[in-house]
């Protein structure tokens, strides 16, 4: 973060300062866990539900925080009191993006994919310049902020992924950390039981060209037609990826070896160049394509731009992570959080990794699909068992229409079984599995890592493993 004194946040944020010498430098960054705060920095008390955050404003400032932005002044501590520390936190970012000209703002969206892209352009960037990124899936009204902050006078790119429940979410985003390239990769059913359509997806997601200046670059998946689109709704250079003929930046003669990995041949308008990826899953096609064409953007020479797409790894956890057990049995973790086009992904590419073994897929339930929760789960049942999946097991009772999905194909040859819980889960997979076994874990974010984890016991030579959980958004 740049050093700002805390008259100048105080203006900014429309606080006020409270038992607080104004001359004070925030040199430190923002934090709103009081046992991140570093001596210079800014404590953010938020008034949580279950915990307030003014209880710990005081430890903050032994720790070494200059002052304290909340609600409420706490006696004996330099306070900044405003009326809504997260909007405060917004208008703070924006300051600090303002008073940075050389920054370049890379935002990206999309229903499926974002976490994974923005790794992978944040991967690029960083080969050409200092380049900052959210962790996990940081991509809401608090993380966005929050990443936008760590942006200091050295950092050349910010590369900011855009979540969204609702029209509006994405525009506001883009206020607080206007982007300079902007990124959309696709339009899926991904919460539309809080957008109600598919459509108002896409309008949501569109939000992101229309913020670029005339100056701007957009940068839009041509195989997705509600994405393509979007070029209309932007004043914007466009430049478009995909697999599609009229794309930009565009893969042809791709093939998976036997883990999954794609190659293709890389062209552009500069050459072609041939590409092996280090990443699992056919749909890795398509996010490195979005990385490369932003990267094209950026200066980055297309026989660099090729070898460096071989280069890169995954960043975020429990995505795609494909890993080998000591007793021969491969696990496929991509137990982050689901939604139909991620699934399907997922399916194809336990589909193509175990080619010639048996394979397992240990699905859960996916949340926010509304009045489509029945048909999305249905369908996924179905593409299992048309994918030949030969075991399938269904955790919990949310998830019941992938059981009878898969129960309904009449020349299915696997088996389903409903299963009350991860435990559950964990206790087929022991008893069952044999060398050679490839397991698929994928589910929203109901524990479903439990059982990714539980099989990592085996690859780790441990006894134990424990679960996490990210938050963000569509």
């Amino acid at each position: 973060m740049i050093s700002l004194s805390l008259a100048e946040v105080a203006v900014v944020v429309d606080g006020r300062l409270v038992a607080a010498d104004p001359d004070a430098q925030v040199t430190a960054g923002v934090e709103f866990d009081s046992r991140k705060v570093a001596p210079g920095g800014l404590f953010i008390a938020f008034d949580g539900q279950k915990v307030d955050g003014h209880d710990y404003a005081a430890a903050a400032v032994d720790t070494g925080a200059v002052a304290v932005l909340g609600t409420r002044e706490v006696p004996g501590v330099p306070m900044i009191v405003v009326a809504d520390p997260l909007a405060a936190m917004g208008r703070l970012a924006r300051a600090v993006v303002d008073r940075l000209p050389g920054l370049v703002v890379i935002g990206l969206t999309g229903s499926s994919g974002k976490t994974t892209t923005k790794d992978l352009i944040a991967q690029l960037a960083a080969r050409l310049g200092e380049t900052v990124a959210p962790p996990g899936s940081f991509n809401n009204e608090l993380g966005h902020p929050y990443t936008a902050l760590q942006a200091g006078p050295t950092t050349r790119y910010l590369v900011m992924e855009k979540g969204a429940r609702g029209i509006g979410h994405v525009r506001y985003l883009c206020e607080v950390a206007p982007p300079r390239i902007s990124v959309v990769l696709n339009v899926g059913v991904s919460h539309i039981g809080e957008f109600g359509s598919q459509e108002n997806i896409a309008l949501a997601k569109g939000e992101l060209v229309e913020a670029l200046p005339a100056d701007g670059l957009a940068v839009l998946n041509a195989d997705d037609p509600l994405v393509d689109a979007m070029a209309a709704r932007t004043a914007a250079r466009v430049v478009r990826y995909g697999e599609t003929t009229h794309a930009d930046v565009r893969a042809v003669d791709v093939t998976l070896d036997e883990r999954g990995r794609p190659a293709y041949t890389l062209l552009t308008p500069e050459g072609s160049a041939p590409v092996r990826l280090g990443l699992t899953g056919r749909h890795q096609v398509s996010n490195s394509l979005a990385a490369a064409a932003v990267a094209r953007e950026l200066g980055m020479p297309l026989t660099e731009l090729a070898v460096a797409l071989g280069a890169l790894g995954l960043v975020s956890t429990r995505r795609m992570d494909v890993f080998e057990r000591t007793d021969g049995v491969t696990v496929i973790d991509d137990s982050y959080n689901a939604n139909p086009a991620s699934m399907a992904v997922a399916l194809r590419a336990l589909a193509g990794i175990g080619t010639g073994r048996r394979t397992v897929a240990v699905l859960g339930y996916m949340a926010e699909l509304g009045e489509f929760e029945a048909q999305g789960h249905t369908e996924m049942g179905r593409l299992a068992a048309g994918l030949g999946v030969d075991r399938l097991l269904v955790v919990g009772e949310a998830a019941v229409s992938i059981h009878h999905g898969a129960t309904s194909v009449g020349d299915w040859g696997g088996e389903s079984v409903l299963l009350t819980d991860q435990a559950a889960a964990v206790e087929v997979l022991r008893s069952e599995l044999r060398p050679g076994d490839v397991v698929l874990v994928k589910g929203s974010r109901y524990r479903t890592w439990e059982v990714a984890d539980a099989l990592r016991v085996k690859a780790a030579a441990g006894t134990s493993a424990g679960a996490s959980a990210e938050g963000g958004a569509a």
